[in-house]
């Protein structure tokens, strides 16, 4: 298959598990109402909420979960590709949880999962402090998943800020990179489109960016702007500001190879060599 629709769910998730179940739930459906064969959701569609204390008793094991098994059984019903951009799972060893994105198959079965690498420990100056490695444990892997629709390289949010993974991933043979994301309003007005773009081009992958926008319960507020993005760098489909809703765009993965044929970046590394002596 190299033709497919695609689709990006954008919310405005709160502190509340099952309402925001209930609203991905009748996006998802509008997406595929409107053809899409790939909806993807964004980070953290479940839960929002970094007040301290709040969220812990809201997160469960990942075979208890139902927002993912919500989402797998949606996905089974409607016959499409469904990424889960991202939930709180709660871990065997560590107090901590894992910030989890999964790949569910048009059957509702789990076909991939990727824990978040990066963790979001910074200031940027909108009156919050972030401290994600506090609650979260970073992954230690990559993951490239290998689907009917294409092979599908998947990350999480501040995981964009970090080129070389997208690389990485492109390099193993990665079509479609995924970046469920819920960008603060400070950070994403100055850099979601830059980056997004970027990742694209220099990897000649489609991008598709879900994300999270607007004041939530909690007292965040994100950005917005949900992206879909082509090989060469240009915007398909953009959501209008940060109000929930759907954006699709239909792809074809053929300009993967025609991109990179274009701009053969991802073999042209002399750093390399560099780093081989030769």
């Amino acid at each position: 298959m190299t033709l497919l629709r695609a689709a990006c769910v954008q919310m405005r998730s709160g502190t509340e598990v099952a309402d925001n179940i209930a609203a991905a739930t009748t996006l998802v459906r509008q997406a595929a109402a409107a053809g899409a064969t790939l909806i993807e959701t964004p980070e953290m569609t479940n839960l929002l909420d970094i007040r301290p204390g709040m969220a812990r008793p809201k997160i469960v094991k990942q075979d208890d979960d139902a927002t993912l098994a919500a989402f797998r059984a949606l996905a089974d019903e409607l016959g499409v590709w469904l990424l889960l951009g991202s939930i709180a799972v709660m871990l065997e060893d560590d107090d901590r949880f894992a910030n989890r994105s999964f790949l569910i198959g048009p059957d509702g079965k789990i076909i991939a999962q990727y824990d978040k690498i990066h963790m979001f420990d910074v200031e940027v100056g909108d009156g919050q402090t972030y401290r994600e490695s506090r609650t979260y444990r970073p992954g230690e892997a990559t993951t490239l998943a290998y689907a009917a629709i294409g092979r599908i390289g998947m990350t999480i949010c501040y995981d964009l800020r970090f080129p070389a993974l997208y690389r990485t991933l492109a390099q193993a043979g990665a079509q479609i990179l995924t970046v469920p994301a819920a960008f603060t309003r400070v950070t994403g007005e100055a850099h979601w489109h830059v980056l997004l773009r970027a990742r694209a081009i220099e990897t000649g992958c489609f991008v598709i960016a879900p994300a999270q926008g607007g004041q939530h319960e909690d007292g965040r507020e994100t950005y917005g702007h949900s992206l879909i993005i082509s090989p060469w760098g240009e915007i398909l489909a953009e959501a209008d500001g940060d109000e929930p809703g759907v954006i699709w765009a239909d792809i074809d993965l053929e300009q993967v190879a025609k991109a990179r044929a274009r701009i053969p970046s991802l073999g042209n590394n002399q750093m390399n060599k560099l780093k081989s002596g030769a």
